[in-house]
C-alpha cells in the first residue's frame, strides 16, 4: 500500500503555506537550531537594563546625561526598526523609558524615531502596531532619508569615505539609544541597533555609498562576517559619530519568538549575541543542493524586496546552498508587491528595464541609487541559478522583475525540475525561515 505523500509546512504572511513534493525528489529539511524563547521578554529586558554589558546602568547614563545639561531638559532618541524588522519594540521600549525617568528624564522629553532607511514611511496604526502603549507615553516620528534638509553631517566615514549623514534630531541629541534584532545580515554580516542608527536614520547618500558597487564587490562584505567588513566597520562609526551610547537587542527564534537580549555599549552587546545567533543560525549541510524551497514569513514578505533575500543569502552563503543552474523556490505572499518606498520602486525598475541579469549589474557600476542593491544582487543569484516565486499575490511584479512566478510550490517544484533537466532523482533543501538559517557546507563536502 502507498504511504501518502508528506505535508511540508512553510510560513506564508502569518500563516503558513501547505505543500507536497513529487515523488523524484530527495529531501532534506534544514531549521535553526532549538532554542528556548523568553518566558517573559520585558522581564528579561529590565534584568538587562539593571545589568548591561559595558556601560552603567541605563537609569545612571539618564542621570549623568541630565547633569551635563544645563538650563534645559535633556533630549533623548530612541531609534527603532520599521515593520520589516522583527524586533519586538513594543517589549523593549517600556522599560527604557522606565529607566530614563527613574534617571529623571521626562517621557516629554524623549523621542522615538523609526528608522525607515528609504523604505516607505509608517502609517499611525503601524507604528501603533510595532510600539505598543509607546506612542500613548511619547511623540514617534518616522526618519527622513530624503529631505536634506534633515540631515546632520558627521563627516566622511572610512574606511571608503562614506558621507556621514544622520537625522539632525539624532545628531543634536544628548543621549542617543536604539533597539534591533541581531541577525544574519547580506552586507552588515549581522543586523542589530547600530545598523538601526547608521542605515535606518541615515540620509539618502549613505546607503546609495554602502550599497553601492564597491562595497558588494568587497570579499570582505558578507553574510554572517564582521572581522574585516568595510560595511560593518562603516556602520559601526557612523552610529558612533551620531551618539549612540546604549542600546537593547534581541536574537530570534524561527518563529520569531525573543530567545535572547542584551543590552548596554553597542560593540559589547553585538559581540555577545553575534555569539548566540551564530549558534542558533548557522547549521551544517553535507552538500549543495539540486533545488532549495526558501521560507519567507511576515514580515520580510510584505513584498518582493525584502523576499528577495531569502535567494541571495542561499546564493551568497560561504558556499552558495544551490548549486550552479539550480533553482530556488520562494513562497512569499507579497500584498505590497515589490514594495512602496523608494529603495523598493528602485530595485523594480533596475531589474525591469534592463535586459538581463548581466545588463542589471553593469548598469549599476555606471550609475547607483540606494534600493538598486537588491536589484545587483538578485541579478546576480540569478546569473547562478534559477528563481521562482511561489504563491505570491503579485505575480505581474515577479514577472517584472526577471523571476518566475508559479500559482504554488508544487507548480514552482514542477517548474524547478524542467529546468534541472528532469533527472531520475533530485535533491531539494526545504529551508522554512531561509533568512534566519544559515545552511553551511562541511568543507569536507566541499573538498
Amino acid at each position: 500500500m502507498r504511504e501518502p505523500p508528506v505535508i511540508h509546512r512553510v510560513p506564508y504572511g502569518h500563516e503558513e503555506l501547505e505543500f507536497t513534493v513529487p515523488p523524484w525528489f530527495d529531501v532534506d529539511v534544514v531549521e535553526s537550531a532549538p532554542a528556548e524563547p523568553l518566558a517573559d521578554l520585558e522581564g528579561a529586558v529590565r534584568d538587562a537594563l539593571r545589568s548591561p554589558l559595558g556601560s552603567p546602568p541605563l537609569r545612571d547614563l539618564a542621570r549623568l546625561t541630565a547633569a551635563r545639561v544645563s538650563g534645559r531638559a535633556a533630549r533623548v532618541v530612541i531609534a527603532v526598526t520599521d515593520l520589516t524588522r522583527a524586533s519586538p519594540d513594543a517589549a523593549l521600549v517600556p522599560p527604557m523609558l522606565d529607566e530614563l525617568n527613574a534617571g529623571g528624564i521626562a517621557d516629554a522629553d524623549v523621542l522615538v524615531i523609526v528608522g525607515v532607511g528609504l523604505h516607505r514611511p509608517t502609517t499611525d496604526a503601524e507604528k501603533r502596531e510595532k510600539l505598543g502603549n509607546v506612542v500613548d507615553r511619547v511623540r514617534v516620528v518616522d526618519s527622513d532619508g530624503r529631505d536634506p534638509s534633515k540631515w546632520a553631517d558627521l563627516g566622511p566615514i572610512p574606511p571608503y569615505g562614506v558621507p556621514g549623514l544622520t537625522q539632525k534630531r539624532v545628531a543634536e541629541a544628548d543621549l542617543v539609544l536604539a533597539t534591533g534584532v541581531v541577525e544574519p545580515h547580506q552586507y552588515a554580516g549581522y543586523s542589530g541597533a547600530r545598523k538601526t542608527v547608521a542605515i535606518g536614520c541615515c540620509g539618502e547618500p549613505v546607503i546609495t555609498a554602502t550599497h553601492g558597487m564597491r562595497f558588494l564587490e568587497d570579499p570582505g562584505v558578507r553574510l554572517a562576517r564582521i572581522d574585516g567588513n568595510p560595511f560593518h566597520e562603516t556602520v559601526r562609526e557612523i552610529a558612533r559619530r551620531a551618539g549612540l551610547r546604549f542600546c537593547v537587542n534581541v536574537v530570534n527564534d524561527d518563529r520569531e519568538r525573543a530567545v535572547a537580549v542584551a543590552a548596554g555599549e553597542p560593540d559589547a552587546v553585538l559581540a555577545r549575541l553575534v555569539a548566540v545567533a551564530a549558534e542558533v543560525y548557522t547549521r551544517p549541510i553535507t552538500k549543495q543542493y539540486d533545488v532549495v524551497v526558501a521560507g519567507v514569513g511576515a514580515p520580510k514578505d510584505v513584498n518582493l524586496y525584502q523576499a528577495s533575500r531569502a535567494a541571495t543569502y542561499l546564493r551568497f552563503a560561504p558556499t552558495p546552498v544551490v548549486r550552479a543552474g539550480g533553482s530556488i523556490v520562494i513562497p512569499a505572499q507579497l500584498p505590497e508587491g515589490a514594495g512602496e518606498g523608494a529603495g523598493e520602486r528602485r530595485f523594480l525598475a533596475a531589474l525591469e528595464r534592463a535586459e538581463s541579469p548581466a545588463a542589471v549589474v553593469e548598469a549599476a557600476r555606471r550609475h547607483f541609487e540606494g534600493g538598486e542593491q537588491r536589484a545587483v544582487m538578485v541579478a546576480l543569484t540569478l546569473q547562478h541559478c534559477q528563481v521562482i516565486v511561489a504563491a505570491s499575490e503579485a505575480p505581474e511584479i515577479v514577472r517584472l522583475a526577471k523571476l518566475r512566478a508559479a500559482v504554488d510550490v508544487e507548480e514552482a517544484l514542477d517548474l524547478a525540475y524542467e529546468h534541472i533537466g528532469r533527472p531520475q532523482r533530485a535533491s531539494l533543501l526545504i529551508v522554512p525561515r531561509a533568512l534566519h538559517t544559515l545552511p553551511v557546507v562541511r568543507e569536507a563536502a566541499r573538498a
